[in-house]
């Protein structure tokens, strides 16, 4: 695949770096009370450092989009086109959404930063409003993940029954290469 038909490195970078921030933070999300008390406070602070990155990268990627990315041909389809438009904006709003959610949790919740010290909290001893804003916050990350299942799922249809180089667009050289021809070695 030529230059001009595949995504910049920024832009496959920011890519793949949301989508493994997105997963391990669910994945964290999803165990941190079964992890022993002394570990909890480390597992739910690795979960809000992972967020505060997120958040940084989710700025850089839409700065990025908005000033410098390399913007390929849509495709031809215009219901296809109009569905990645949506799926595209849908992420972002949703993911942008689920991290202020997340911030406004964590300063209800206050909670204690890798033992280092403890969080102010805006709304101290308010349970209801801090549960309602974690079971808000889990809601719209699960939204995230059916919704990012989605957009995954579409791409690998196009890489397999349309068998277009949708998804190869959006990946890096040597996997691309591999993807193509395996026994082809990729030259940098």
């Amino acid at each position: 695949m030529s230059e001009t038909q595949r995504y910049d490195r920024r832009t496959i970078m920011f890519h793949w770096l949301t989508a493994v921030l997105i997963a391990a933070l669910w994945l964290i999300a999803q165990f941190i009370d079964d992890f022993p008390t002394a570990l909890r406070i480390y597992a739910r602070s690795t979960h809000i450092l992972l967020g505060v990155v997120l958040t940084l990268v989710l700025i850089g990627r839409l700065w990025w989009r908005a000033t410098g990315k390399l913007v390929l041909p849509p495709d031809e389809r215009l219901w296809m086109r109009l569905a990645a438009v949506a799926t595209h904006y849908g992420l972002y709003i949703l993911v942008a959404a689920t991290l202020v959610l997340g911030l406004v949790y964590e300063a209800v919740r206050a909670d204690n930063l890798f033992n280092l010290g403890r969080l102010p909290s805006i709304a101290p001893g308010n349970k209801d409003l801090r549960n309602q804003l974690g079971d808000l916050h889990g809601t719209l990350a699960n939204i995230v993940l059916i919704v990012a299942g989605v957009h995954a799922a579409a791409g690998l249809f196009h890489h397999y029954v349309m068998k277009d180089n949708v998804l190869l667009r959006m990946m890096p050289r040597r996997v691309e290469a591999r993807a193509i021809s395996p026994e082809v070695e990729p030259t940098e």
